[in-house]
């Protein structure tokens, strides 16, 4: 048996000195190291032995298999380095070439000018407040002073989840939930920024989907000299200190009174031209005082207190600060627009 294990030594050693490939090697390791390999094979045959060989062609045993492992891992190591050194051949990188230029990305313009918005507004004092886009009906309409069935409804035409839930139409159920978790504590001083629906046909002025950015003040003795105060600095700070702003009445169920906004035309800066239809004024916001009954469904008593809402499309004032005729460029995803305002 000690000869057949010489043997055995021999000749798989010879063939690991010839083996090639990776593959050859694993084959010749299974060949004579497997479960049903050579060298098992031969060492079946140790229960014929006498007690006293067996030691000895154990010994001879392993010291044939750690003959071949040795090698056959060499093998490997000598394979590895092989196939690295060709990898490496064949992706050499020649850093001397110049690099790819990547396109440079810049702010989305509604979101350059909502920033700007709240940023006004966060330095006259004011706060951020975020609301559900999904909302109840009850904080949608009715907490607004609009209870079911109320005509002023049909101003806003809604999508619908449920007969109780629906997409909101605008970003005023924000204002009722801050009023409820301010519990009749003031001043209330916030903005409320975000996404609102409504079942609009897409053309060059309205979309289903638009940005809006409220605002509501609550206090003692506010007075709508104040709200004329906050929107005059605000126009100002967004389309030069030149614009001006008139105020002409007008309706709405959560104010009253109610008023709508006009800046001085940013064209012709009041002159009258096409864009203003010869007026000199462009439309830009809604505005009142907050209806009394708004205050009490919010926990406020309306003879200790008084406030101020404004409400405004950000694309409307993305539309007019930079002269965009068509609100459908704003979701169009067309870079040779976008990359306009990189510069801006």
């Amino acid at each position: 048996m000690k000869a057949r294990l010489e043997e055995l030594r021999a000749e798989a050693l010879g063939e690991l000195q010839a083996v090639a490939s990776q593959g050859a090697l694993n084959d010749l390791r299974v060949k004579y190291l497997g479960k049903k390999g050579a060298l098992t094979e031969i060492l079946r045959g140790m229960g014929a032995l006498s007690a006293e060989e067996r030691p000895v062609i154990g010994g001879v045993a392993n010291e044939v298999r750690g003959a071949i492992e040795a090698v056959i891992e060499e093998k490997q190591i000598a394979f590895q380095r092989e196939e690295t050194e060709g990898r490496l051949r064949e992706e050499t990188i020649d850093v001397t070439l110049p690099g790819r230029k990547l396109p440079t990305g810049s702010v989305h313009p509604l979101n350059k000018v909502a920033q700007e918005i709240e940023d006004v507004f966060i330095g006259l004092g004011y706060t951020i407040a975020e609301g559900p886009e999904v909302e109840t009906d009850y904080y949608n309409f009715e907490a607004l002073n609009l209870p079911k069935n109320h005509p002023a409804r049909d101003m806003q035409d809604s999508f619908y989840v449920t007969d109780e839930i629906l997409m909101r139409t605008h970003t005023s159920p924000v204002q009722v939930r801050t009023m409820k978790a301010s519990a009749g504590m003031t001043p209330v001083k916030v903005i409320c920024p975000g996404k609102v629906y409504r079942r609009d046909d897409d053309d060059a002025t309205h979309s289903f989907q638009f940005n809006q950015i409220e605002g509501l003040v609550i206090g003692k003795g506010i007075r709508m000299s104040d709200l004329k105060g906050t929107l005059l600095q605000f126009v100002q700070q967004m389309f030069g200190s030149q614009a001006q702003i008139r105020l002409r009445p007008s309706f709405f169920p959560f104010t009253e009174p109610s008023a709508e906004v006009d800046v001085t035309c940013v064209q012709c800066a009041g002159d009258g031209c096409r864009m203003c239809k010869q007026t000199g004024w462009l439309e830009i916001l809604g505005c009142g005082m907050v209806h009394p009954r708004v205050l009490e469904m919010g926990g406020y008593d309306p003879e200790e207190v008084t406030g101020f809402a404004f409400g405004m499309g950000v694309e409307r004032i993305a539309l007019l600060k930079y002269g965009i005729d068509d609100i459908r460029h704003f979701y169009s995803n067309d870079l040779r627009f976008l990359g306009q305002f990189a510069r801006m």
